[in-house]
């Protein structure tokens, strides 16, 4: 009976880390939810967020690492100190588990937000990895917005940094206007500069919000791919 009680309880300190699923990929979506995003615009963020996910190549590049699964995660950001977490951890792994997390994803209630703070954003993303149920292999923070970094309680490169300290790689989808640009003179270049950092990390742009399911798409590919694509961006190369 004793050998018995020893075993529960060793099952019970060890349950623990045996629970957490091994995955190649933790990621985390983090999207501009701030003042200059109308609803319209808002909506085609999250629906090429649900298209991105359950896109034939994207659950193909899922699929393409050892443990043929990812976590992923989507949170809403804007003013310092008020990102949230929209859509909590899931384990995608399958189309069924990709429609979802993007069911989650459209159906959920948007956040209220008000000027970019970048820098925030980019510590919650870190904040929430490390609630993430799960060993990954490798994490990643995608952010998206159409602006620079405004009002953040710590400026975005000090938080990149930060992250990167931790392994962590940062990419960004900078969301350009018509002109070419966002509501910055050059937001790719300010991106590159100022907010994306680790390992591989990179820039991809969308011209305009009707090519965020585009640029989405490509961006989670690159993300998630175990054997990265011969069409990487220069900028993501190691």
């Amino acid at each position: 009976m004793r050998a018995v009680i020893v075993l529960l309880l060793l099952a019970l300190v060890v349950s623990p880390a045996l629970a957490q699923t091994e995955v190649d990929t933790a990621l985390v979506l983090t999207v501009d939810s701030s003042g200059s995003i109308d609803a319209e615009e808002f909506r085609l963020q999250k629906e090429g967020i649900a298209q991105a996910i359950t896109h034939a190549r994207v659950l193909d590049a899922v699929r393409s690492g050892p443990h043929r699964r990812i976590a992923i995660a989507y949170a809403e950001w804007g003013g310092p100190g008020t990102a949230q977490t929209v859509v909590n951890w899931h384990i995608v792994s399958s189309k069924e588990t990709a429609e979802e997390f993007a069911a989650a994803v459209i159906t959920a209630s948007r956040s209220y937000q008000s000027y970019n703070a970048i820098g925030d954003a980019i510590d919650h993303g870190v904040d929430l990895l490390k609630t993430c149920p799960c060993k990954p292999t490798r994490q990643v923070i995608d952010l998206s917005g159409d602006n620079a970094d405004m009002r953040s309680n710590r400026p975005a490169p000090m938080a990149r940094d930060a992250a990167v300290a931790q392994r962590i790689t940062i990419n960004a989808l900078a969301v350009l206007s018509s002109g070419g640009s966002g509501g910055h003179p050059d937001l790719v270049g300010y991106y590159e500069a100022n907010v994306i950092g680790g390992r591989g990390a990179f820039v991809i742009a969308a011209k305009g919000r009707d090519d965020f399911v585009r640029a989405m798409r490509e961006k989670m590919i690159l993300e998630v791919a175990w054997d990265r694509p011969a069409n990487l961006p220069q900028a993501a190369q190691d």
